[in-house]
């Protein structure tokens, strides 16, 4: 049961990524910028869709690469589930004090203003916490090689992006994000 929460999470994530994408493009803002500053971003969806992929076959037994488990505890898997549901919650949150700044990459062509507030005013990065909280809520489901490599390589992945959007933000908004840095940290 608990892997099908893990599924409804990756789904539900999804969902809101792309249906707050779609509702600015209704706007006439275009938040999908993802890869524009680095081609080699590109790389990054087919691991994302592999992933999935790993994450939907345990839920439906299809066929997947390792069926291979550390350890079963019904209720490190329950544990996993409210953490993929907090994730939830909490990327849910911030794309809506993201309001119309909400980017998937760095727009240096149409910056918005910096966002201050929400959930913003507790973490600079709280989309890419909330991410970590859901993958570390699917390890807890489907505690396998492959899920915890994931959450080594997408914690290195965010925090290099979190370091290009800092530099960008810096040299963008000058004073009042280095202010903005002295006040909130950056993840937790």
């Amino acid at each position: 049961m608990t892997k099908y929460f893990g599924a409804l999470t990756l789904v539900l994530m999804l969902g809101i990524v792309l249906t707050r994408v779609f509702l600015l493009k209704q706007q006439g803002i275009q938040a999908m910028k993802f890869g524009d500053i680095d081609k080699t971003d590109f790389f990054i969806p087919p691991f994302a869709l592999f992933y999935f992929y790993v994450v939907l076959a345990a839920a439906f037994n299809w066929p997947t690469v390792n069926k291979q488990e550390f350890f079963h505890s019904e209720l490190i898997s329950w544990t996993g589930v409210l953490f993929c549901f907090a994730g939830l919650l909490l990327l849910l949150w911030s794309v809506v004090s993201f309001r119309q700044s909400f980017r998937v990459g760095i727009d240096a062509d149409h910056p918005d203003r910096l966002i201050t507030d929400g959930v913003f005013a507790f973490s600079r990065n709280p989309i890419y916490v909330a991410f970590a909280i859901i993958l570390i809520g699917e390890f807890f489901i489907l505690p396998n090689w492959i899920t915890l490599i994931y959450i080594a390589a997408v914690t290195w992945l965010f925090h290099r992006q979190v370091l290009r959007e800092e530099d960008y933000l810096r040299r963008h908004y000058g004073h009042a994000y280095v202010d903005y840095c002295n006040r909130v940290r950056r993840y937790l």
